[in-house]
């Protein structure tokens, strides 16, 4: 099957988050990295809307499982040195 490729900037918004270019990279640096055995919808930042939508969807394998996967790696990376 293939999936549909959402950015950043719309999953953000369907998150109900700022989703500019800025509004990301300062969410990214905020909370990342998460820890190794933390999912990404276990973070403690999140509403429980928030965390539901982004179960659901990895559940349902919907087409924003790209983009969330995305997320969940850059929320588990180091930061650059």
């Amino acid at each position: 099957m293939e999936h549909p490729v959402h950015p950043f900037s719309e999953l953000f918004a369907q998150l109900g988050l700022p989703n500019s270019h800025e509004d990301i990279r300062q969410f990214l640096a905020t909370h990342a990295p998460l820890p190794d055995n933390v999912r990404l919808e276990e973070a403690p930042f999140w509403t429980p809307a928030q965390a539901e939508l982004l179960r659901e969807e990895r559940v349902d394998d919907a087409d924003w499982i790209v983009v969330i996967d995305q997320l969940n790696v850059a929320m588990h990376a180091s930061p650059a040195t």
